[in-house]
């Protein structure tokens, strides 16, 4: 009799077991199909491209026009400006304050864009410089000119003010940025103007 009841509470014992085994088996599986479906979101979110297209308008009486995209993937935002109108030489682009090109002379965007408070200088300089310092361009005899700029120090409406392009606005200049003279490198009049909106 002892050795019959021995049996069966081993034999309960060892069904007990497998039927745990099973479980966690059964359960692994939905582990890694749940982990697939999270790198895969991340994966979606790290690859989207974001793109803001929109045209410059000739200001101060010039006959400045074109069209600027930046495209942002992979934390890095790439822009090209095109323009046509322009004297042959050195021009200056900036990103300036905010997205209103509505006075004649495009004062209404005010300054460069400057969230982090730097004097004005060349992109990257040590001595420091404004988010929206592009820099220079050559326009041809002809007045075409182009210029392509990249970083990862903007974004395309992220919530960091500090990096976050939308709202501002694209000025060419009629002149060359010094890139010393402040508060905006001497560049003289506001030829063109085009706000980056959504």
């Amino acid at each position: 009799m002892k050795k019959g009841i021995l049996i069966l509470a081993t034999g309960l014992l060892l069904i007990s077991v497998s039927c745990k085994g099973e479980k966690k088996e059964e359960a692994k599986p939905q582990t890694e199909e749940k982990t697939e479906k999270v790198s895969e979101e991340t994966a979606t979110k790290t690859t989207e491209v974001k793109k803001v297209k929109f045209a410059l308008a000739s200001k101060s009486d010039s006959n400045v026009t074109g069209n600027v995209v930046f495209t942002e993937k992979y934390g890095i935002v790439n822009m090209t400006a095109v323009m046509e109108g322009l004297t042959p030489g050195k021009h200056a682009i900036h990103i300036h304050a905010k997205a209103d090109c509505s006075s004649p002379d495009g004062k209404s965007t005010g300054g460069h864009w400057n969230p982090t408070s730097q004097p004005h200088g060349k992109w990257g300089a040590a001595t420091g410089y404004h988010k929206g310092d592009i820099g220079n361009f050559d326009a041809d005899e002809n007045g075409n000119g182009t210029i392509s700029f990249q970083t990862d120090e903007w974004c395309i409406g992220c919530d960091d003010e500090n990096k976050n392009i939308i709202g501002k606005a694209i000025i060419v200049h009629q002149g060359t940025d010094d890139l010393t003279s402040q508060p905006s490198g001497a560049a003289g009049k506001r030829v063109s103007c085009g706000g980056i909106i959504q």
